[in-house]
Formats: structure tokens, C-alpha cells, sequence
């Protein structure tokens, strides 16, 4: 079975959403700070706008962290641009703007992060932005190494390893289906992603002999981690990466 692989080590600890609850979730703002905390790695999610662009957001509407209204795949790449993502969470970080993929990418680049980068998208628009996503990303980081690319849609990874095969696909589940590993490996896919509660031994003894990283999500807790990966849990997504010492 062919999976193709990130160009990288996987670390440790991924900053979740970008910089984690230190900044506002998916902005350009969380990339920095994730770097000034010495992550190597992030987390961010990506859906499509009205204009089928691809921007940096979580939820399928505006509200929760921006000053915008509405669905975003029913929003204008140009009002999208005009939106503030800062201001929700603290005023010193007012302004900042909602980024687009290439932004992000740009970004992640120019700080040294690697990525995984989550296809989240609006329902009924799996396909579609499995296959914009993942046609973009050998563009974006071209003559770099690749970033992960997962989803908790089958759809969007279907169609995202069909425009890129050569993109490495993480498989991500909140209930571990009885089938993950049948699944997963009718994919290709290169790694698992799951919460912590789904997690159980015999899962990751099925995932180590299948030469599956285990990628656990959301980690606030250093013990928590080091118990984790004590377990054979490759790296964890976290909020928290204060409390994290990062060393890889």
C-alpha cells in the first residue's frame, strides 16, 4: 500500500488551530505566536468561500470569531477580506485579518512550521474542497516538504487524494469507526487522528504493526502527553502550548 509521508519528522505537539488559545484560533497571528513558543508544527482549518477560495476558518458561520454574518461559503472572497478575527478574543489583537490558505502557507514557510492542514468543509461541499485544497498544496509549498492533509470527511479526502495523490492524508475521526484501519488503508492514507477517549490499546497495537502514526486531539496537558506518548502516540494537537516543553 503506497501512503504517502510528510517530508518531516512528525513532532511531538502540534499547535491547534494555529497558535492554540494564545491567539485568535486560525489566524496568521497564531502562526507567529506558535513559533515564538518554539512549536515546529500547527494545526489550521481550511473551508471554501463563495468564490470556491480557500480561507482559514473553523466553523461554517461567521459569528463565533468574527465580526462577519452568515455561512462562509456563502461570503465573497472580498468580504471575507474586510472581516476582523482578532477582536473576539482580546482587543490587542483587533484587526487581524481572516487569512487564505496561501497566506497561511507563506507564512508557515517563512517561519519554518510544518503543517497539518484539516479539510473542513461546509456540508455539500466535501468534494469540492477536498479537490481545491489538495490541488493547491503542492503549489503552495512547492519545493518543500508537504504538509499533512486530514479531515474528518471521506468525501474530502477521497477527492483530495484523487487531485493529489502524491499529498500524505491523515484520517480523522472523533468515533473510531470498526473499520478505521479497511478505511484508511483504501485511502492511503498516511496517519490516524483521533480524541484521546477513542483511544485504546488495542488500536494502537493494530496502528504500530500497520506502521500507522497516532496523532491525538485536543492535548492540554503535559502529563497527559507524556502518558500518551509513553502509549505509542506519535504527537498530540494542543491549546495549551504553554505547558508543553518543546524540544521536537
Amino acid at each position: 500500500m503506497n501512503r504517502p509521508a510528510p517530508g518531516w519528522t512528525l513532532p511531538r505537539v502540534f499547535a491547534h488551530r494555529c497558535g492554540g488559545a494564545l491567539a485568535p484560533e486560525n489566524t496568521l497571528a497564531g502562526l507567529r505566536m506558535a513559533a515564538a513558543m518554539g512549536c515546529r508544527a500547527v494545526e489550521f482549518d481550511v473551508m471554501l468561500s463563495a468564490d470556491s477560495s480557500p480561507w482559514l476558518i473553523h466553523d461554517e458561520t461567521l459569528e463565533r470569531t468574527t465580526n462577519g454574518a452568515g455561512r462562509v461559503c456563502d461570503t465573497s472572497d472580498d468580504a471575507l477580506r474586510k472581516l476582523d478575527a482578532g477582536s473576539y478574543q482580546h482587543r490587542a489583537f483587533a484587526g487581524e485579518p481572516l487569512p487564505t490558505l496561501e497566506a497561511a502557507a507563506a507564512l508557515c514557510l517563512e517561519l519554518g512550521l510544518m503543517a497539518n492542514v484539516e479539510i473542513k468543509p461546509a456540508a455539500g461541499f466535501e468534494s469540492v474542497t477536498g479537490e481545491v485544497v489538495a490541488k493547491l498544496i503542492p503549489q503552495l509549498w512547492r519545493g518543500a516538504p508537504l504538509p499533512l492533509v486530514s479531515s474528518f470527511s471521506d468525501e474530502a479526502l477521497i477527492a483530495a487524494r484523487n487531485a493529489a495523490p502524491l499529498v500524505p492524508l491523515g484520517c480523522l475521526w472523533e468515533r473510531l469507526p470498526s473499520n478505521w484501519l479497511d478505511r484508511l488503508n483504501a485511502l492511503g492514507a498516511y496517519s490516524l487522528h483521533c480524541a484521546t477517549s477513542e483511544l485504546d490499546d488495542a488500536t494502537l497495537g493494530t496502528a504500530s504493526a500497520n506502521g500507522i502514526p497516532v496523532l491525538c486531539y485536543t492535548v492540554n496537558d503535559r502529563h497527559a502527553a507524556d502518558t500518551l506518548f509513553k502509549r505509542g502516540v506519535a504527537a498530540v494537537f494542543s491549546d495549551r502550548i504553554d505547558k508543553f516543553r518543546i524540544t521536537s
